[in-house]
């Protein structure tokens, strides 16, 4: 008797996959690469915060600061207690601030 697997296990698979992909190729530095292959983890299970937490590193690391904030807030939205997102929106926030705060200086 087969089992049928429900499509969210499926999906988290695909997902799980494309996010393994995207990180094997940021470790080269292919960033646009990793960048893709996360994008595609969040479409295909829009529930994953470790895509969008890695998503939102990549989007940092490429200078679009706006689509890190954004990635990183979706990420905590669906894990608001996951400490790795947390402590790395914070540090997105900290860098940012003072970066901001540096171009205001004279």
């Amino acid at each position: 008797m087969a089992f049928a697997i429900p499509a969210f296990a499926d999906a988290r698979s695909e997902a799980r996959a494309q996010v393994d992909f995207g990180i094997s190729v940021a470790q080269r530095g292919l960033w646009r690469e990793a960048i893709y292959r996360w994008e595609r983890a969040v479409e295909i299970d829009p529930t994953y915060a470790a895509a969008f937490n890695d998503l939102a590193v990549a989007y940092e690391h490429e200078g679009q600061l706006e689509k890190a904030r954004q990635a990183y807030e979706k990420a905590l939205a669906i894990e608001p207690n996951n400490l790795q997102i947390k402590q790395n929106y914070e540090l997105f926030k900290e860098i940012n601030e003072r970066t901001a705060a540096a171009k205001e200086t004279p």
